[in-house]
């Protein structure tokens, strides 16, 4: 399966994602309903609402999503910190849940990382969108086989919008 991977979009999405099977959006969606329709239009979405989202997104995208895609458990929230720095809240998900992989936004800074305390992949996708102090928009695409995740790719994009 293959996965395009987005967070604090705030209003602003670029379909450089197109050859994905799945979206998914780690928060801070942004934008009116057309917005979020055009981004459930897409592609197949599985997403969370990030702290600057309002409704509809908050009635559509809970706060924390776990599922499990090619044998890979996923647990998803906007706010979640990483390795040795999660939030109180991220860190009890994440000890109920016992995922493969954990992803967050929020902080606009793009890391993937793997947590040795956890035996879990960590991935925040950093910020698609224009808000924000980040100097280039980002994303990651990448494929799940069999429980792991391969072919990794990180786009980089230019603030201005494409």
């Amino acid at each position: 399966m293959y996965i395009g991977l987005i967070s604090d979009t705030h209003g602003v999405f670029s379909e450089f994602l197109q050859p994905v099977d799945e979206l998914w959006h780690a928060g801070d969606i942004g934008g009116d309903d057309a917005f979020l329709q055009s981004i459930k239009d897409f592609k197949p979405v599985v997403g969370v609402h990030g702290n600057c989202d309002g409704y509809p997104a908050r009635y559509d995208f809970p706060e924390f999503q776990c599922f499990e895609r090619e044998g890979l458990k996923v647990l998803m929230t906007h706010i979640g910190g990483y390795p040795g720095h999660y939030n109180s809240v991220a860190r009890r998900a994440i000890m109920e849940m016992k995922p493969g992989l954990f992803v967050c936004g929020h902080s606009h800074i793009l890391k993937v990382q793997w947590d040795d305390q956890f035996n879990m992949l960590t991935m925040n996708p950093g910020a698609a969108g224009l808000q924000g102090w980040q100097l280039v928009r980002t994303a990651l695409r990448f494929k799940i086989e069999s429980g792991d995740v391969k072919a990794l790719e990180v786009f980089e994009l230019p603030r201005q919008r494409k």
